[in-house]
């Protein structure tokens, strides 16, 4: 028999359209070669165009979810996504508080059409709740100035604010490159991702800037595969690498589905390796 996968959890909203949120997430555990959980924040009618409609569970039931699975499940690792409201995130904050795993926390606030994610009342309990839990925050540039309240432009600005959101109470933090301009990375044509922790590490990590529009997912898949990682026994700056190469090749060969920003390819991994094991059977 194979040995046991480690078992990942998600907390975060359900997209109809399958290319982001808890979707994503299991999506990207499994490929990790991760057993993943789930506990639904909120329902979101969307596709690749727009979010339509959003309904939430009760905080009562978010927590339930949680106290279900924590009780039966060896959860290795956690991620946070969409929390939706101040009440969710206050259940999910008192059910993660005891935990003895890392938890990534990526503090979506806007989809990418820009339907918002969180309520703006719930900013608050988002940075006094869930920051001060988070062993890793994942923010792109709009969340991190939105979080840290400061203008983010250029690679000091990151800086800046990746220090300001470890002084709410973030273990460590990574500010996501792609909402830069092209060229405000290390050189041109690249994105750049500033890891920064608590005990004085700051790494970047570069990649091409691929050209695609099919990014529906990126954040959501890349918090998850981090996660993954986690689980899997690596180190921060280790599992940070690793989730990074694998949504690079989940956008390099992304599906133009739908009439919007389509999704990452979360199969890439699995497509490759089969590509790889026809070519040897035919030579």
């Amino acid at each position: 028999m194979p040995e046991r996968p480690p078992c990942v959890l998600t907390v975060a909203g359900s997209d109809s359209g399958g290319g982001a949120g808890i979707q994503a997430d299991l999506k990207t555990f499994m490929m990790q070669g991760c057993y993943g959980l789930s506990a639904i924040t909120a329902l979101t009618a969307q596709n690749t165009l727009a979010v339509t409609a959003i309904e939430a569970p009760t905080p009562g039931f978010v927590a339930e979810q949680l106290r279900a699975v924590l009780a039966d499940f060896p959860i290795k690792a956690a991620k946070t996504g969409m929390l939706f409201s101040a009440p969710i995130i206050e259940a999910v904050a008192d059910a993660l508080g005891t935990r003895d795993f890392p938890l990534v926390v990526d503090p979506v606030c806007v989809a990418q059409s820009g339907a918002r994610l969180l309520l703006p009342e719930a900013m608050e309990a988002l940075v006094t709740r869930m920051l001060p839990l988070a062993d890793l925050l994942t923010p792109n540039r709009l969340e991190a100035e939105a979080l840290a309240g400061m203008a983010v432009s250029s690679r000091e600005d990151a800086g800046e604010a990746a220090t300001r959101l470890l002084a709410l109470g973030a273990k460590a933090v990574l500010l996501k490159g792609g909402h830069f301009d092209d060229g405000a990375g290390a050189r041109a044509g690249t994105i750049t991702d500033l890891l920064v922790t608590a005990d004085g590490l700051s790494l970047e990590y570069v990649r091409p800037r691929l050209a695609t529009k099919n990014a529906h997912g990126t954040g959501c898949t890349l918090s998850a595969a981090i996660a993954a990682h986690l689980a899997l026994g690596k180190g921060l700056p280790e599992a940070v690498a690793a989730g990074r190469d694998y949504l690079q090749l989940a956008l390099a060969t992304a599906w133009p589905l739908g009439g919007g920003d389509g999704p990452v390819n979360h199969l890439a991994p699995y497509q490759q390796a089969l590509a790889r094991r026809e070519g040897v059977a035919g030579e």
